[in-house]
């Protein structure tokens, strides 16, 4: 059986969204979906010496409803000097800080244009970081599981006519696991696939072992290690 999922994009996505990533083997990142405000399309949470602390990456766009394809980034705030200060702060005396630090800095001297791109190159970083080789592709449209099923299903076999005999024949075994509305900081759904698995963390002793924060966390402090944690 092939399967597949479907995930939003994330900046610094939390373990669970790498988890997906490495753990399906073929994963669809939607770009045709409204934006979503307070979601980790464009944040996401570390471990700060006062506990949680989220970072934001402002955005801006022209119409009054946004893709998320279209949304771009801005510079207000100078908010990756603060990012990047933040991160250092936090993770300064990590075990794996210095480390990963000439890989991350890039991110924070660079200028993209738009959200999706920025994701991407964290995205494309973070995995080679970890040691994993997904198999990314992305929507063209939005949509449901079922058109995807259709797309990658008629990708490999040729046809949508053949698609259409397999499934009468109950014979499609490609699955396709939504997860875009499941990955996020506030209320977020259901997961059973993901049951987030204790490691060491700088501030532990102080705050707790704080679950399913965003992969930078996991790197600093495991390393090559962070793997066995997806």
């Amino acid at each position: 059986m092939d399967n597949s999922c479907l995930l939003s994009t994330t900046y610094f996505g939390p373990v669970q969204w790498y988890q997906k990533l490495h753990r399906y083997d073929t994963v669809w990142l939607e770009r045709h979906d409204s934006f979503i405000k307070q979601t980790y399309r464009n944040r996401c949470v570390i471990a700060a010496t006062h506990g949680p602390l989220t970072l934001t990456v402002p955005v801006a766009h022209d119409g009054a409803s946004p893709l998320t394809r279209d949304m771009r980034i801005s510079d207000h705030g100078d908010w990756r000097r603060l990012h990047w200060n933040a991160i250092r702060s936090a993770y300064g005396e990590s075990p794996f800080f210095e480390f990963y630090a000439d890989d991350l800095a890039p991110f924070f001297e660079k200028r993209w244009e738009f959200l999706v791109d920025f994701n991407e190159a964290i995205m494309e970083k973070m995995c080679e970081l970890l040691d994993i080789r997904p198999n990314v592709k992305h929507t063209e449209r939005y949509g449901n599981t079922e058109s995807l099923m259709a797309l990658e299903t008629s990708e490999s076999l040729g046809s949508l006519e053949t698609l259409r005999s397999l499934r009468g024949l109950g014979s499609l075994e490609t699955v396709v696991d939504d997860f875009r509305d499941v990955i996020r900081p506030k209320h977020p759904m259901p997961d059973a696939s993901f049951t987030p698995r204790r490691y060491y963390q700088v501030f532990e002793q102080k705050h707790g072992f704080l679950p399913n924060l965003s992969i930078l966390d996991l790197l600093m402090n495991e390393g090559n290690e962070s793997v066995f944690f997806l």
